[in-house]
């Protein structure tokens, strides 16, 4: 073997750094990411944020005048993403130039930052304002105390309200500032609209608070304004609103007027970016797709988990420890904890304990929640139960495990009693305490789901000595196993089908989870040598960007884009699933225990299917939408969510392109065939080893706590405890 290096840290700027791309977060739940924004070239936040779901709308814009206070217009020259900022250059109409920097920083901070340049001696000066809606604002709140502040009452799409407090300051000071209500006009960042032009006098605003009964036709104008003085040099100044839920105990606010010092917010959000991610392990290989792709997720899990953040917020669910998200459900919790065991367990963990902390009295585990309040009646399976083992196998936590083993068993006999009544081991498609009849289909999916959870109950009972509970889990296991087989498998159609309650039939229509059993021992080897067949043939699901929803052959397949407003319309639609694909990659893996010449077909999915998540193939534009066309690849982008947490890449690239799989007694180091010059990784921390592992070609070698081992593909390394 000849390569030498070792791959340097992410660096999240050269690998992702873009023109097209706005989403900013603080790792929070605090969020800067409208789905359709409209005044990206306005200053400041104008479209919405979302503070833990609720949409705040507008944040804040900022307007330039001249020493005589008339407007100076601004055009967008440039803006440009980065996972820390975005930066937008700005031409003025009186010949100077101007760079933005806009930042979502810890608290709830939404932060644009100027430097102005002139080659004249000129006054100019600044103004942050904000036109909020007077009907939602809090009677009494709007206040000067350094900063304007005001309560809004937000409600989400349930209606469920929330107060927010907020706060508009200039960091360095404000020379003057006003709050007036006005008439409702447009909600346009347009200072022109603002009552403010007629009210500047003197060089700045009058700096009162001039409130009356607020009225459903009014609007709060809330304005800090600045000036500042060019030389022949450039000048700067930062405008600020923190945004956060109410919390009697916690009335901090922004800093008024910090000492000077060398540094932006700009700065700041960079440097905490490269010192989460000098944590993960560095990789890199001959796939530029997927070395682009692994810097892209990390950053998408530190935009969707909330890093801890004191005890700023009230709902006892965001304040219990890290690994927080600021939405939770059953297919996240398992994306999460797949992921981020590579990075930190301990945060891996508090996904888990996140969900389990809303588990109710009967057992059951909703299917969403939300900081405020918990949505859904359907179970929350998803694999979150194999992903709990995952996290054991790669940083035992013998103690989490026996903590959440009540819970997971409450949550097991809640899925016997309502959703597999009969006894048969197989599991109704959806159930729920608000259910009025019964589910109508047994489910592939949930099948596998509860069969995965019976496993992970026996293992668990297993290592804290209870036999007998473990003799339990392994009999309901078995049950399902022997059900699955035998009442959903079809021979003819070479799959697994969901199946009718009523009549017992399987259904018509072939799924794409219907090859979900291949990620357990459900299925034997006749199975697997006949999903080979079905799996990878491109007249039904080997597709150009595998893997669709249902066969290709199905009446209700259609690869475009058309109405699929719920999961079941995705679930038989032709849309490829990057939550499906995730399942599908590790289940031809796992096949390949049973099938070998199924590896190489396993890392070329996870090719293929990372490949997918580029607009147009372009290595500048990584994506994660909801869904995608089989045949160009082309993303749900109308849907206007990108950055869905929703499916694992980073875990399959390290378990089968470098090959580093934990288990119960060690670690094995196997890398599967995937074609590449080279592939390596370093900074990898498993049950107390430090790794790194390189391959090139069919050559292996690994670094076990300074020790070099090496081999070829086809031979895998086991390191014992």
């Amino acid at each position: 073997m000849t390569r030498t290096g070792t791959p340097n840290p992410i660096d999240p700027f050269s690998l992702l750094t873009r023109e097209d791309k706005w989403f900013l977060g603080n790792g929070e739940g605090v969020l800067f990411a409208p789905p359709f924004p409209v005044w990206l070239n306005a200053p400041g936040f104008w479209d919405e944020a979302s503070i833990f779901q609720y949409a705040f709308a507008p944040v804040f814009t900022v307007a330039i005048l001249d020493e005589d206070g008339a407007e100076i217009e601004l055009t967008a020259l440039s803006r440009r993403w980065t996972p820390a900022e975005v930066i937008v250059d700005y031409r003025l109409s009186n010949g100077m130039t101007a760079t933005e920097v806009r930042t979502v920083q810890p608290g709830g901070v939404f932060a644009s930052e100027w430097r102005i340049r002139a080659f004249r001696r000129a006054r100019i000066h600044l103004v942050a304002w904000t036109a909020q809606p007077a009907e939602e604002l809090v009677a009494g709140s709007v206040e000067w105390n350094g900063a304007l502040t005001f309560a809004r009452t937000l409600h989400d799409a349930d209606g469920i309200p929330w107060m927010m407090n907020a706060e508009l300051a200039c960091t360095a000071g404000a020379a003057s500032w006003s709050a007036v209500l006005g008439e409702r006009v447009p909600s346009q960042p347009h200072w022109r609209q603002t009552p403010f032009v007629e009210q500047w006098h003197a060089g700045g605003l009058a700096s009162v608070v001039k409130m009356r009964e607020p009225a459903a036709d009014a609007l709060l104008f809330a304005a800090v304004h600045r000036d500042v003085t060019l030389d022949g040099e450039s000048a700067s100044a930062t405008f600020a609103m923190r945004i956060a839920p109410e919390d009697p105990d916690d009335r901090e606010t922004l800093p008024r007027a910090p000492a000077p010092q060398a540094f932006t917010l700009g700065g700041a959000s960079r440097r905490r970016l490269r010192e989460q991610l000098e944590h993960a392990p560095a990789f890199r290989c001959a796939d530029p797709y997927l070395e682009t792709y692994y810097a892209y997720r990390w950053y998408g899990l530190g935009l969707n988990a909330i890093e801890p953040a004191g005890n700023c917020y009230s709902h006892p669910a965001l304040t219990e420890g890290i690994g927080r998200l600021h939405r939770l459900s059953a297919s996240s919790v398992e994306c999460h904890v797949r992921e981020l065991r590579w990075l930190d367990p301990g945060r891996a963990a508090g996904v888990l304990r996140s969900f389990f902390s809303e588990q109710r009295d009967d057992g059951s585990l909703p299917a969403l929640i939300y900081p405020n309040h918990v949505l859904g009646s359907d179970y929350g399976t998803a694999n979150w139960a194999s992903a709990v083992l995952a996290l054991e196998a790669t940083a035992p936590h013998s103690a989490l495990t026996r903590e959440l083993y009540p819970q997971m068993e409450a949550f097991g006999a809640w899925l016997t009693r309502t959703l597999d009544p009969d006894a048969t081991g197989l599991l109704d498609a959806r159930g729920g305490v608000a259910d009025s009849t019964r589910a109508s289909t047994k489910s592939v999916a949930a099948t596998v789901y509860a069969y995965q959870l019976w496993r992970a109950l026996q293992q668990t009972a297993l290592d804290a000595g209870n036999h007998v509970d473990a003799a339990r889990w392994a009999q309901m296991a078995e049950r399902t196993a022997v059900a699955a087989r035998g009442t959903m498998w079809d021979v003819d159609r070479l799959m697994f089908f969901d199946v009718d309650v009523a009549s017992g039939r399987r259904s018509s229509v072939a799924l794409a989870t219907g090859f979900y059993p291949f990620l357990t021992d459900i299925a034997e080897l006749e199975h697997v040598e006949a999903m080979e067949r079905a799996l990878l043939d491109p007249r039904r699901f080997w597709t150009p960007f595998p893997v669709p929803s249902c066969a290709i052959d199905e009446p209700t397949f259609s690869a475009t884009s058309e109405l699929v407003s719920t999961s079941s319309d995705l679930e038989c639609s032709g849309r490829v699933r990057p939550f499906t694909n995730s399942h599908l990659v590790e289940a031809l893996a796992c096949a390949s225990r049973l099938l070998p010449r199924l590896r190489p077909r396993a890392t070329e999915l996870l090719r293929r299917f990372v490949h997918m998540l580029f607009h147009d193939g372009d290595l500048k534009r990584p994506n994660c939408h909801e869904h995608y066309n089989p045949y160009t690849g082309h993303a749900s982008v109308h849907r206007g969510t990108d950055d869905h947490q929703h499916s694992w890449v980073n875990d399959l690239i390290m378990q089968y392109i470098i090959g580093i799989r934990p288990h119960a007694s060690g670690i094995t180091i196997d890398p599967f065939p995937a074609g590449l010059e080279f592939a390596e990784v370093v900074n990898v921390h498993v049950r107390g080893r430090a790794l790194s592992v390189i391959v090139e070609a069919d050559n292996v070698r690994a670094t076990v706590d300074g020790t070099v081992l090496e081999t070829t593909i086809g031979d895998p390394l086991e390191i014992a405890d």
